[in-house]
């Protein structure tokens, strides 16, 4: 049976969360679980949790626990990335450096300059495990799950031998559902064309039996003033179509939010609240780690990831369509061709295939390039080890633009990179 990878596995809830499926969907239950991490003591948490899911569900399956990731990814079939470079430490310092500058974040993993200084963190990672899986299992398939998604598949593809790797997030399947209970239509009825870039994709298509659902998304939106104030009803009725992204996350892509005092207060927007939720998932680490010490076990509650869903429609020919971060290739036709987009995919036994979109609303694919910009200059910075393209990047995200000046942008980045000092790539940090 398979032999599905999990890379980082020591972020023991989500590793839960994809081993209740792995073991509880029909064909699964059988294949060969193995678990890495750089964090030990992570990785032995991890390592009992899985035991004991297969010991309770009786599964067949079988777990191996590697610190060295070599010996983990050599023969895989699937490669589960799931990294935080850095973790809580990290975090910290892509918060409070750009706060002392009065720069407001609200996740700051996918853009902006939280998100830049992740993906400088972590390219480095990601080309040296698409080294390893081109030697050593040039058939596998990696699913990432660690952002910021735009720019890690991209730093895969470019940095790498390796080609065969899929992002993967829940916000398009959860907007979708989102959005067909606002109108009151079961979501199975509704056709959805999604696409754009991961974070900043929109609803291309919403219609049910050739109507168009759109009118009535916006007569419920007018009808109800707490969906007014969110940001994501903000761009939907400025741009046309609606945003994959929450209104929390979405806000830090974009000028006009997050510099304005009035604009944080009206639309709700919770500064900082990454930061939070990753000291509340330091406490929930902590309370698996003693139930498993007491023998009290996890709960087991299959959650349909977008990992294990794949991998099960690869080994059984359960045709799933799934939304995928891939190289654009020209599927939407007014993005770069080297940009890493997200559109539909087909996956059942041949795989997992893209499909073409053609060109999206020009007002939407340039919001896009905006994104994008910032994304490929950081790729660069971190492939090529230059430093002055983290400044490039910074100077052209939106959000640092709409607040800081140009000198400001630049003690910012310098002070970034002193922050994070190893842990960034040799010639950025020179």
């Amino acid at each position: 049976m398979a032999r599905i990878v999990f890379i980082g596995a020591g972020s023991v809830e989500f590793t839960k969360n994809v081993l209740s499926d792995l073991l509880t969907l029909p064909g699964l239950g059988s294949s060969t679980l193995v678990l890495h991490d750089i964090d030990a003591g992570r990785l032995a948490t991890a390592e009992s949790m899985a035991n004991w899911m297969v010991a309770h569900l009786g599964a067949p399956a079988k777990v191996e626990a590697h610190t060295d990731r070599r010996a983990a990814v050599d023969g895989a079939d699937y490669v589960i990335n799931e990294i935080a470079v850095g973790g809580f430490a990290a975090t910290r310092i892509d918060f409070e450096v750009p706060a002392r500058y009065g720069l407001r974040q609200t996740i700051a993993d996918t853009l902006g300059i939280g998100g830049i200084f992740r993906a400088l963190r972590t390219v480095p990672v990601m080309v040296a495990l698409g080294n390893d899986l081109a030697e050593l299992a040039p058939d596998a398939l990696l699913l990432n799950y660690t952002n910021p998604m735009t720019m890690i598949p991209r730093a895969v593809f470019e940095g790498t031998p390796f080609r065969n790797v899929v992002g993967i997030c829940h916000s398009v399947r959860d907007t979708q559902a989102r959005l067909a209970g606002l109108v009151g239509v079961p979501v199975e009825d509704v056709a959805f064309v999604t696409a754009g870039v991961n974070h900043q994709a929109f609803v291309l298509r919403f219609e049910r039996d050739g109507v168009d659902l759109y009118p009535r998304l916006a007569e419920v939106i007018d009808a109800d003033p707490a969906l007014r104030r969110t940001v994501r009803a903000e761009v939907f009725t400025r741009f046309g179509h609606f945003p994959t992204e929450s209104s929390l996350h979405g806000s830090e892509y974009l000028p006009w939010f997050l510099r304005h005092d009035d604009q944080v207060e009206h639309f709700g927007i919770q500064v900082g609240a990454y930061l939070e939720w990753s000291r509340e998932n330091l406490d929930t680490y902590e309370e698996t780690r003693r139930r498993l010490a007491a023998g009290e076990g996890v709960e087991v509650e299959p959650m349909s990831e977008l990992a294990s869903e794949i991998i099960h429609s690869i080994e059984t020919g359960t045709r799933r369509i799934v939304h995928g971060n891939v190289r654009n290739d020209g599927l939407i036709a007014n993005l770069p061709a080297d940009a890493c987009v997200e559109v539909p995919c087909v996956v059942d036994r041949s795989g997992v295939r893209p499909t073409r979109i053609g060109a999206m609303p020009p007002q939407l694919a340039a919001l896009n390039r905006t994104f994008l910009n910032v994304g490929e200059l950081t790729v660069r910075a971190a492939l090529e080890g230059r430093r002055d393209h983290v400044h490039h990047a910074a100077m052209l995200d939106p959000n640092a633009a709409a607040t800081l000046t140009l000198p400001q942008i630049h003690d910012l980045v310098e002070d970034m990179i002193t922050a994070h000092g190893d842990a960034l790539p040799e010639g950025v940090r020179r």
